[in-house]
């Protein structure tokens, strides 16, 4: 059996070896052009349409365009139609495309863009959150708020009550591939598109759009990519779009790839928060009532930031439930990148909340911060129960047989919103498509439920901390740990276990669904195609593992081939950790309908009942005969049996109402708890990880090996945004840490010396493919225990709670030390 097996990685020996090829790595026909920007050096004013001369008179030019020279407009925004691809007269950020140089190769292309002068009457920049609350730059209509209960009554009557706030950084991307994009002009006006890109049908979208002909002109290839973390879900449009307009007006191919420096420059990042918090609490540290307020820096343009700013508020109870809460989310316009999806998509922001509450109440009532956590846990499942899961999607049938086309309506502005609001297939669209008609589904008598009224049926992290705390040895170390602290003064150790509660699904309920292609060949080898695509996560080889088990024979069978517009149309980004539930499960119809084709076809010709044939270890067997996979298949094509099929699938019982706040966004929840001891000096705020305990839920994993890479490299890059990574930009707006000698990712000896990770052993509660859950995100989050294990490292050094923001560079570990001490 194929499926829960640890196979590596398929690509993994042409990585090592160099022979995987990425998008710089194509070779280009003769005649080649070759793309570059010119960035704006200021953050904010109105610009003169900038002098093309001197780059036009560059060697080997063989264009240069602003905005007014563009044949049609283009805007490559995922949601509000807002970012237009250069300067329209108005500058937004410091590095801000002005004009697009097309020349004969990278090089001279970069520097005529450098023979750009723009002019600009600058304006003063609205940089930070307080500037933007200041100004009242906001996007959407004010700010949204979600509640549950009456938090101000019981706030007003709790024994115990505290309030502060906390600063989350952004976070780089730092993909090992740069955005990359290479456009073939066809016939007829056709456009090939090869992008590095999580999403080929937003590009496809965008360059149709910009180009103005229809979808069905636009082909986009997409083989894999070198690290995504989201940074190629939208980045990548500016890039697709120029190398187009520039193929289409030229016939001849562009390419267009950035630096890094640009890369860094140009391109959005994770969103840093402000988040306030008012929460009363019992003398056990139980939570009564609690109000959140998050602000939420979203940068100069729309991009992904309204559905990021909901995820965090979606996430602002993590692992706990909260009988009384109000969560408010601000969304804000800055002169900067315009921050976009990451790792997460805010879930980690809303978690950093939460969990700065739980440590800050241990700390005033001088308990152990794991006996808060406990304290404040959602119930577990009983053992062996169903969670709720809504409607079905049996084997082989394309949507839930039940009919929900009664609960769902039009939006009454659709076809407004397809035309000016955005790609609708992008998690940016302004409105769904279909919304519930009417309140969404009542919650079942005592079931508990989230701040948006999600029941929570579940729950696993109860049984999961029990198990880590005590394979961790926690409650020793910690007691070892307090001894040390009471006898140094200059090294302070600390230790905190942090769970995850994770939720899984689009919450733009629409893109829940995905499509493949799969053919059998004469030879009995299969190839296939779907809609999601590879960034390093495995994601092909663990959907190829599920069709070698719907046929019974070897992975090596299987063949996936670069994901395609013109051969799975219409799918949704490689994104919100559902690559595998959605793209395996359509695969896993598609291959049924084959082998149920071919399991009538030699059931009828050996007489004998269909379901008796048995599909396994590479042969097929109906009755008391067995033959290879390959025979059978090549008798059923002599018999004139279809061997190619196509899968969809949609996930069920999913309905969202995000303007109230109230529903089930989700179609489960992923867990994980990670226990993180560090060290750190007082005197100078240097710290480092001395050991880290990792459990987390993978359900019934598809293959171990590859799940327990993303755990890990999860973690690390959790633990990376909040310690090392600072994203700093000076009072002009222009991004100080731009370059690897500046910005600061986690390097091999910034990871534990002892690093113990396990995999939780139990089937996901939900019917996702073959019961398992999504695992690309919710590591990430596991990092947050890095953060609380410092705070409790810096806290060692007296009375006063240390307040600790992120990332926790060794300033501001230094500076949490010294408000520590008093």
């Amino acid at each position: 059996m194929s499926v829960a097996t640890p196979l590596p990685h398929d690509s993994a020996a042409l990585h090592v070896t160099g022979q995987a090829r990425y998008v710089d790595d194509i070779a280009v026909p003769p005649g080649t052009l070759h793309l570059a920007f010119a960035l704006s050096p200021k953050a904010r004013g109105t610009l003169t349409p900038p002098d093309l001369g001197p780059a036009r008179a560059a060697p080997g030019v063989a264009l240069a365009w602003g905005w007014s020279d563009l044949p049609r407009p283009a805007d490559v925004s995922p949601s509000a139609h807002d970012e237009p691809l250069l300067a329209d007269g108005a500058v937004h950020y410091m590095g801000q495309p002005l004009a697009l140089i097309a020349a004969t190769s990278h090089l001279a292309a970069r520097r005529a863009a450098r023979l750009v002068g723009p002019e600009i009457a600058e304006e003063p920049p609205v940089l930070s959150i307080d500037d933007a609350l200041s100004a009242g730059w906001i996007f959407e209509d004010g700010p949204r708020t979600y509640q549950k209960g009456d938090p101000d009554g019981a706030l007003a009557q709790a024994p115990h009550r505290l309030s502060g706030r906390v600063e989350i950084g952004g976070q780089e991307h730092f993909y090992l591939e740069g955005q990359a994009a290479l456009a073939l002009p066809g016939e007829g006006g056709e456009m090939v598109v090869m992008s590095s890109s999580q999403h080929p049908t937003e590009i496809q979208h965008k360059v149709a759009e910009a180009l103005g002909v229809p979808m069905h002109m636009v082909r986009v290839e997409m083989r894999r990519m070198g690290g995504g973390f989201g940074g190629k879900e939208s980045q990548g449009n500016a890039l697709a779009v120029a190398c187009a307009m520039v193929a289409a007006a030229t016939g001849r191919p562009a390419k267009m790839r950035y630096d890094r420096d640009d890369d860094m420059t140009i391109t959005g990042k994770r969103h840093d928060f402000r988040i306030a918090y008012d929460v009363g609490f019992d003398r056990r540290g139980r939570i009564e009532a609690i109000a959140f307020e998050q602000f939420c820096r979203c940068g100069w343009s729309q991009d992904l930031s309204l559905p990021v700013a909901d995820r965090a508020m979606l996430h602002a109870d993590n692992a706990y439930h909260l009988t009384h809460a109000r969560i408010v989310s601000h969304r804000l316009r800055t002169n900067t990148q315009s921050a976009t999806a990451f790792r997460g998509f805010g879930g980690p922001q809303g978690m950093v909340g939460i969990e700065r509450v739980m440590d800050e109440i241990a700390h005033r009532l001088d308990l152990d911060p794991l006996a808060v956590r406990r304290t404040n846990f959602y119930a577990d499942a009983a053992p062996g129960t169903e969670a709720r899961r809504g409607l079905s999607a049996p084997r082989g049938q394309a949507r839930p047989p039940e009919d929900i086309s009664g609960k769902m309506k039009g939006h009454v502005g659709a076809e407004t919103a397809v035309e000016g609001e955005g790609d609708i297939a992008s998690r940016g669209a302004l409105h769904e498509m279909a919304e519930p008609d009417g309140p969404v589904a009542a919650v079942p008598s005592g079931v508990q439920t989230t701040p948006y009224h999600m029941p929570v049926t579940d729950f696993i992290l109860g049984g999961m901390v029990d198990r880590l705390a005590e394979t961790s040895d926690y409650m020793a170390r910690r007691t070892a740990i307090a001894a040390w602290n009471a006898t140094h003064s200059g090294i302070k150790r600390g230790i905190a276990l942090t769970p995850v509660k994770f939720g899984i699904s689009f919450t733009l309920t629409h893109l829940n669904q995905a499509g493949a292609l799969v053919h059998v060949y004469q030879d009995g080898s299969v190839q296939l195609n779907h809609g999601g695509t590879e960034m390093g996560q495995g994601l092909h080889r663990k959907v190829a593992q599920v069709a070698a088990d719907r046929f019974g024979i070897d992975t090596g069978r299987v063949r996936i081939t670069a994901t395609d517009t013109g051969k799975v149309p219409n799918t949704s980004a490689t994104a919100a950790s559902s690559g595998a539930d959605l793209n395996g499960m359509a695969v896993r119809i598609a291959c049924d309908t084959i082998r149920d084709r071919i399991g009538a076809f030699l059931a009828e010709l050996h007489q004998a009942d269909p379901a008796g044939v048995v599909f396994e270890d590479g042969k097929v067997r109906v009755g008391t005969e067995a033959m290879p996979f390959a025979r059978a298949v090549e008798l059923a094509y002599q018999g004139r049996v279809s061997l190619s099929a196509t899968g969809f699938y949609a996930t069920p019982g999913i309905e969202w109402d995000r303007i109230r706040g109230r529903g089930t966004p989700f179609f489960y929840f992923a867990h994980g708890a990670a226990v993180t001891e560090v060290a750190a000096d007082t005197r100078t705020g240097e710290n480092r990880i001395l050991r880290t305990d990792i459990l987390h839920d993978c359900g019934r994993s598809l293959n171990p090996a590859i799940d327990m890479g993303q755990i890990e490299g999860g973690y690390v890059q959790g633990a990376g945004w909040l310690t090392t990574e600072e994203l700093v930009w000076d009072a002009a707006g222009r991004l100080s840490t731009h370059a690897p000698s500046t910005y600061k990712i986690p390097a091999c000896s910034d990871r534990p010396p002892v690093f113990n990770v396990a995999i939780w052993d139990a089937e996901n509660q939900a019917d996702t493919i073959y019961r398992s859950k999504a695992v690309g995100e919710p590591p990430l989050m596991l990092g947050i225990s890095v953060l609380m294990a410092l705070s409790d490292a810096c806290a060692a050094c007296g009375p006063v709670y240390p307040a600790l923001d992120a990332p926790a560079t060794p300033e501001r570990v230094l500076a949490a030390c010294r408000r520590a001490a008093g």
